[in-house]
């Protein structure tokens, strides 16, 4: 199921990229339903509460009246992580002067990765906390609500650091529907994906 769901959420993702220019807009991602008076109703991220590096409670109010682009991470992971930080700061560089818009990333290493570490990692980073939060919370609070951004993270002891994730960068609106996502490993992509959240402001 969700093999098919993510080749539908490419499809749609393709289709979006061929309108021209001056009529572009993203298409609202994920399975619609139909209430009994006939709306359609499309998914949402579900409310949450989370904890960020300043030890400060991180909900949907949060991100009230803006964007964010979310992914999921942990501090010691050896394979991808690097990377996807790596673009997270051009997107952040680039628009941390814009209150329209925050960067949340969920650390999957609910273990190791403190508030006391994620404060050491986000001055690693060089980022400010009220532009980008990195949040912990309990583990199955932070893998369930991966599926609701159509990405991944389980634990896997077979698996590179011990976790199984997804490198998307994923971009949701201000009414908590995910509008784009791309390969956060790939910079060509997250050019890409730039384009697409400079829509959505234009949008908002």
């Amino acid at each position: 199921m969700k093999k098919l769901l993510f080749f539908f959420l490419t499809l749609v993702g393709f289709a979006a990229c061929i309108q021209t220019p001056e009529k572009r807009t993203l298409p609202i991602l994920g399975e619609r339903d139909i209430s009994p008076a006939g709306d359609t109703v499309y998914p949402t991220v579900p409310d949450f509460a989370f904890v960020d590096q300043d030890s400060q409670v991180v909900t949907n109010a949060t991100f009230r009246d803006q964007i964010y682009v979310v992914d999921f991470f942990f501090i010691h992971c050896p394979t991808i992580c690097p990377k996807v930080k790596k673009n997270g700061l051009r997107i952040y560089e680039k628009y941390k002067n814009d209150n329209r818009i925050a960067l949340l990333s969920h650390s999957i290493d609910t273990k190791n990765d403190t508030v006391a570490a994620l404060r050491r990692h986000a001055q690693k980073l060089g980022i400010d906390s009220k532009r980008w939060h990195l949040v912990t919370g309990s583990k199955d609070a932070i893998y369930g609500i991966a599926d609701n951004y159509f990405s991944v993270a389980v634990e896997d002891p077979d698996a590179p650091g011990g976790f199984d994730h997804s490198g998307r960068l994923i971009l949701v609106d201000k009414n908590r529907h995910v509008r784009s996502f791309c390969d956060g490993t790939d910079a060509k992509d997250v050019d890409r994906f730039m384009k697409d959240i400079d829509l959505l402001l234009a949008e908002q």
